[in-house]
């Protein structure tokens, strides 16, 4: 069996929720680590430390090697460093900025400076232009850092806890264009970008973009819903048009994980081993996909 490692797992720690809590207006009361996960039918994630054991004990539990960790809300690149700097072997610490904020380049040169690897932008939740000369400065100041890469969320973007919680997503899909980040990696082109959910609809965009540049990367991620906006494609053929243009060097297999009891999405891994299963794709590829082309974007450091 290859190694596999998880390009796309979220880390919902206790700031997560509060920062869902200030959005509420405080209806969810001053202990919304505990309260809005209660409401979700969640485990409360108690302290990063925890929540970064917890996380470790389901990988070994699943035989996974390595995983992102993405602080999945702007502000909380700390709960990841921590995650981190508690297991360096087994996360590899992503961060969400919003390149509108006055201090998001300091956010990032501080957050890549304190071990963490990718600057997570997106342009759809909080409404910007990817050709925004401030989201060049950001990717600038991701470019000047070794090792670091930019994710970049394109085409349909949902987020149920916020639907379940009632809190509104103004979010705007035009900004989700694959295209776009094209232009990006043109300018830094020894910069890796990701481009999750093979571009979450936008799948012929995606494809275009990574055609014209090599530096782009797209991620398996989640359930694939997006993949009813194109009548008679299968997860398979998605697979089979991303290793055509891409090559399994440039795909990174993810899960899209992110809260317990649920924990690590096994079914998922599942759906995208029976899609190679029935694409006939040899063990080099599969193993590069799995696990190796995460491993060579992320080398271990330590």
């Amino acid at each position: 069996m290859y190694p596999v490692n998880d390009a796309h797992c979220h880390f919902f720690s206790p700031r997560f929720f509060e920062t869902l809590a200030r959005d509420a207006g405080g209806r969810f009361g001053a202990d919304a680590a505990t309260s809005i996960p209660a409401v979700l039918g969640f485990d409360p994630p108690v302290s990063p430390e925890a929540l970064a054991d917890r996380w470790v004990a389901e990988l070994d539990r699943h035989a996974v090697g390595r995983a992102a960790a993405i602080a999945s809300v702007p502000g909380d690149e700390e709960s990841v460093v921590t995650a981190v700097g508690r297991h360096p072997a087994r996360f590899v610490g992503y961060f969400m900025v919003n390149p509108l904020a006055a201090d998001a380049e300091t956010r990032v040169t501080r957050a890549l400076a304190a071990g963490l690897r990718v600057v997570c932008l997106f342009p759809a939740m909080h409404r910007y232009s990817l050709h925004d000369e401030r989201v060049s400065r950001v990717v600038e100041a991701a470019s000047q850092s070794a090792g670091a890469a930019v994710f970049v969320h394109c085409g349909v973007l949902s987020v149920g806890i916020r639907r379940k919680l009632g809190l509104p997503s103004r979010f705007e899909g035009r900004f989700g264009q694959p295209l776009d980040v094209q232009a990006l990696a043109s300018t830094w082109p020894s910069l890796p970008f990701i481009i999750p959910h093979f571009g979450a609809g936008f799948f012929r965009e995606a494809l275009m973009a990574a055609d014209m540049s090599r530096n782009i990367m797209l991620d398996t991620s989640s359930s694939n819903d997006w993949i009813k906006y194109a009548p008679g494609l299968e997860l398979r053929d998605v697979f089979r048009h991303a290793l055509r243009v891409c090559g399994a060097d440039r795909l990174l297999f993810g899960t899209d994980s992110s809260f317990f009891p649920r924990g690590w999405q096994r079914p998922v891994f599942e759906a995208q081993q029976s899609a190679l299963d029935a694409l006939g794709l040899n063990a080099a590829d599969r193993e590069l996909i799995f696990g190796g082309t995460f491993d060579r974007l992320f080398p271990q450091t330590s």
